[in-house]
């Protein structure tokens, strides 16, 4: 069950991967530039019509995938980075590091953080990436907190006080023993901060603080909004599809996630 979980999800993770990287060859428009009649229902030219200055919508859908799967990537791959350095390092060294790594990690979470990330989006201005730098610079303390504590429980296992006996140093044994041993919840926290990213931008878009020059599903929702599709039947095509490839998305991170979880749950044995 459990694989049977991780398959269907990496299947369609790949699918969104392929779609992302071969918009420009699978676009059937510019999705930038209107070139026919603004408001097209869908028809054999142009699958999910045409917005409000003519584009066409499924080529804004397939160009959307990039924008969210990059700042979903960027997002957990600095979050995590943040979070090994200092959960890592303060539940291996301990002292007054430790002190001092949790109590920076404390500020953060005790600070709300969907607010917060709209506050600071709101200040920073436009950027394809400002997004992925704020979520992942703001995403790290949670994950700090686990590995600190999965580190320290590894750190008085016999195995690496026998390693450490021997004169091992911490370089080597953090290295070779224990972020592998860390690697299934290292894999179960990267997913669920990919899966943040990604709703926050989708979130944050909507609400008007993305960059408006660059192509996302966030984006797609927020002009249909306010460019009035819920008043005529234009949101059946402008609003769903973006709507559904977010949800999907979502779904497949959490099956992966899920399968994550539960080779990770029973313990961090070597």
């Amino acid at each position: 069950m459990k694989k049977t979980t991780l398959v269907i999800g990496c299947a369609i993770l790949a699918i969104y991967l392929i779609v992302a990287i071969a918009a420009p060859a699978i676009a059937p428009h510019d999705p930038v530039r209107g070139r026919v009649q603004p408001h097209l229902a869908p028809s054999s030219a142009h699958i999910l019509g045409t917005n409000d200055i003519g584009a066409d919508i499924f080529s804004e859908l397939l160009y959307g995938t990039r924008q969210s799967l990059i700042i979903g990537f960027m997002a957990a791959a600095i979050a995590l980075t943040i979070g090994i350095i200092f959960g890592v390092a303060a539940g291996w060294f301990g002292g007054w590091l430790d002190e001092c790594l949790t109590a920076i990690g404390s500020v953060f979470i005790t600070v709300p953080f969907l607010p917060l990330v709209i506050v600071i989006s709101a200040m920073a201005g436009g950027g394809s990436l400002t997004p992925a730098l704020i979520l992942g610079l703001l995403g790290w303390p949670e994950t700090a907190r686990i590995l600190r504590s999965q580190t320290m429980s590894l750190r008085e296992k016999s195995y690496i006080q026998d390693i450490r006996a021997m004169g091992a140093g911490s370089f080597y044994i953090l290295t070779r023993h224990i972020l592998r041993a860390l690697v299934p919840m290292l894999a179960y926290r990267f997913i669920l901060a990919f899966r943040s990213g990604v709703l926050t931008e989708a979130t944050l878009s909507f609400l008007g603080l993305g960059t408006p020059l660059v192509i996302s599903w966030g984006n797609m929702l927020f002009f249909a909004q306010a460019r009035h599709a819920f008043l005529t039947g234009a949101w059946r095509w402008w609003v769903v599809p973006p709507g559904a490839a977010l949800m999907v998305l979502v779904f497949a991170l959490l099956l992966v996630s899920y399968y994550f979880e539960k080779i990770s749950d029973p313990g961090l044995e070597p």
